[in-house]
């Protein structure tokens, strides 16, 4: 029986997903592992890549470029989850990894150390440190809630994020070394127990890029599960490698939170309220995506 099945998705990031890879390959401990790479068409020749140096790993094309759940999902079925099949024919762990990580020899074997002794955790994730050196907020948040959307949106979380109200979403109250029960960890290190993700079922497919950790992890909570930020274990992530200035990244992200308040708040949300969350988001979402593409065309204008 496999371990762990380790779900890598690429997007034009060959470089980094090499010294990924190099990474996970020179980990240590005694457990038993395999790798996926699924890549949404990209154009960089990342696919030869993995087949010519690391041909111990699963590399599919993805038929279309559907997103981060829709290629994860492609990866996960190769291992047997999400159609039914007995739990002891399954990977006893699943992990979602960003090809923008990189893992210390012994942060995979460490992090399968901590399920195994915590039964109760259905997910899991490590610390994740950006390349200057400061915490990556995403790795430890809780749910979107409607009233984080407003403080948010009124920047009361970054006036006073130490404060437990205004900073709820990202807990930047909590000290980042400090272990803690989470809503969600990130999909850029996401280990999830098999019977957690049989309960919860694949990754939702109408989020193309962001939010569908979050969605994940809402339903693995739903489903009786506990899901743990283990700052113990660091790993290392360049964030915003694949999407970095893109507008139809930028795009994505603010369709992603509304796709979240609708199927999980809207019901239980005063008319109103939503109405007003749905358009904050829109115009949030519309300054930002301007500005990305002004961005966008100052740089390519300079050259």
């Amino acid at each position: 029986m496999l371990d762990l099945a380790i779900v890598i998705v690429n997007y034009n990031t060959k470089d980094l997903l090499r010294a990924c890879l190099r990474s996970v390959y020179a980990s240590e401990g005694d457990f038993s592992y395999h790798v996926t790479v699924v890549d949404n068409a990209s154009q960089d020749g990342s696919l030869d890549m993995v087949r010519a140096e690391f041909p111990q790993a699963r590399a599919i094309a993805a038929p279309v470029n559907g997103g981060f759940a829709y290629a994860n999902n492609i990866g996960l079925r190769t291992y047997g989850f999400g159609q039914n099949r007995p739990l002891e024919a399954l990977p006893r762990y699943a992990l979602l990894l960003n090809p923008d990580t990189e893992v210390p020899p012994t942060a995979l074997a460490e992090m399968l150390a901590l399920m195994d002794a915590r039964p109760e955790l259905g997910a899991s994730g490590p610390r994740l440190i950006l390349p200057d050196g400061r915490l990556d907020k995403a790795c430890r948040r809780a749910f979107p809630s409607p009233m984080s959307f407003v403080y948010r949106g009124l920047g009361l979380s970054k006036l006073f994020p130490t404060h437990p109200r205004f900073a709820q979403y990202n807990l930047t109250y909590l000290p980042e070394d400090q272990e803690s029960e989470v809503d969600s960890v990130v999909g850029a290190f996401m280990l999830v127990r098999r019977e957690a993700l049989e309960a919860a079922g694949l990754l939702d497919e109408s989020f193309f890029m962001y939010g569908e950790d979050l969605d994940w992890a809402y339903r693995i909570k739903q489903a009786g599960w506990t899901i743990w930020y283990y700052p113990r274990v660091v790993v290392y992530h360049h964030k915003g490698a694949a999407s970095k200035g893109n507008v139809k990244a930028r795009r994505a992200f603010y369709e992603a939170m509304a796709v979240f308040v609708r199927k999980h708040y809207k019901a239980q949300t005063h008319p109103l309220f939503y109405a007003a969350i749905m358009g904050g988001i829109a115009l949030k979402g519309g300054v930002d995506v301007g500005m990305t593409w002004l961005r966008r065309q100052w740089m390519e204008a300079r050259g």
